[in-house]
């Protein structure tokens, strides 16, 4: 099963990140190949342009991944009570997806994280994402991450999740993905 993780900010080992990285790899250690695209890589892609002839290198390989790949996990900061930028824009590019045979995420479940300064911010954050998955055909898992970073502290000093909850939330969600990924189209 392949499993393409989309999300992250521009800084260099956000909480955002990291929770999708450790989505990505509990999905690993039940098998699945992954692939992060995370902050670096998504400001690398330019503004989505739908007319746009010809895709950069950047574009084709996350279009390419998303293509082939079985289910996904989206990780957004919640920015002023919704998803930012640069998580949007590489949800925009998507739309080269829409006259597949499986358009945009037709059949594929898609876990859904969200680090924020604040409650509001990650249900808002995480109902939206939601609602673009639902519009783009995919099925958000059932539990979705909302990491509220000035209350918890996911994180230990060696980078590893130190929240048990939390912990325990990123198993489930790689279980319902790996679960949900494996039903027969």
């Amino acid at each position: 099963m392949k499993v393409v993780g989309i999300g992250g900010t521009l800084r260099d080992g956000s909480s955002t990140e990291r929770l999708l990285g450790a989505v990505l790899a509990a999905c690993a250690r039940k098998g699945a190949q992954t692939q992060l695209f995370g902050g670096s890589t998504l400001a690398a892609l330019p503004h989505f342009d739908p007319q746009a002839g010809e895709r950069t290198q950047a574009e084709a390989r996350l279009v390419e991944a998303v293509r082939a790949c079985d289910a996904l996990v989206i990780g957004s900061p919640g920015y002023h009570g919704g998803v930012s930028g640069l998580v949007k824009n590489a949800i925009d590019l998507l739309e080269d997806l829409r006259e597949d045979a499986r358009p945009y995420f037709d059949g594929r479940p898609v876990g859904l994280v969200v680090s924020a300064a604040g409650w509001q911010a990650t249900g808002v954050t995480l109902g939206a994402l939601r609602g673009i998955v639902h519009a783009m055909r995919g099925w958000p898992t059932p539990l979705g991450i909302a990491v509220n970073s000035v209350v918890q502290r996911p994180f230990a000093a060696d980078g590893s999740l130190a929240d048990d909850d939390i912990a325990g939330a990123v198993e489930a969600q790689a279980t319902q993905i790996m679960a949900f990924g494996k039903v027969p189209a």
